[in-house]
């Protein structure tokens, strides 16, 4: 199960290989304080969501899910797409309660980013991979885990250099939008030496 977190967090990194959930990333990599509280709403979020869709899927809306009730030709799967959504807004206006109850200040410093996270492609993507890829339940875990993990390093990281970039130091030229998507290309091109790495 550790190489699937490697390849997960490192390899097919959702934000750097496959670029999903970039606007979040761009827009809350300003501050690595506010990127880290980010970073742990998305990994708690996909942990929860991913094998909470992957119940779902397998119980109710895979092909044969319903030959326990006579029904075997039963096949809702062309609906997955709107029931993980689904999950994951619920999931989302869950963590805002809490947030909001017992943690304002993050609350506050997400903003407008925290109910986006409904509609991060990075959170849907982790769920329709795990269909594609026809994880188990245990991998469908462990690649949560490796997947939001590896974003939230991503999104982190991004925010130091950012920090960097914006600093009162510099002139309004080397503030510019363009460098953070050179950043983030050149931290994509960074995260291809993980393709190589092989686990025993």
């Amino acid at each position: 199960m550790i190489d699937l977190f490697i390849r997960a967090a490192f390899v097919e990194n959702l934000a750097l290989a496959f670029f999903l959930g970039i606007c979040t990333l761009l827009g809350g990599s300003r501050r690595v304080g506010t990127a880290a509280g980010l970073g742990v709403a998305i990994t708690l979020v996909m942990v929860f969501t991913v094998p909470l869709n992957y119940l779902v899927f397998h119980g109710l809306l895979a092909p044969a899910a319903w030959t326990w009730a006579g029904m075997p030709e039963l096949d809702l799967s062309h609906l997955s797409l709107i029931c993980f959504i689904g999950l994951i807004a619920a999931t989302v206006h869950v963590l805002e309660l809490v947030l909001d109850r017992f943690f304002p200040a993050l609350a506050q410093a997400l903003g407008i980013f925290l109910p986006l996270i409904t509609v991060n492609c990075a959170i849907l993507g982790g769920s329709l991979f795990m269909v594609d890829r026809h994880y188990s339940l245990t991998e469908s875990v462990v690649f949560a885990l490796g997947s939001s993990v590896g974003w939230a390093l991503a999104v982190m990281a991004l925010a130091a250099i950012r920090e960097r970039i914006d600093g009162p130091d510099r002139d309004e030229a080397s503030r510019s939008q363009a460098l953070v998507f050179v950043a983030i290309g050149v931290m994509s091109m960074g995260y291809l030496v993980f393709s190589g790495v092989q686990l025993a």
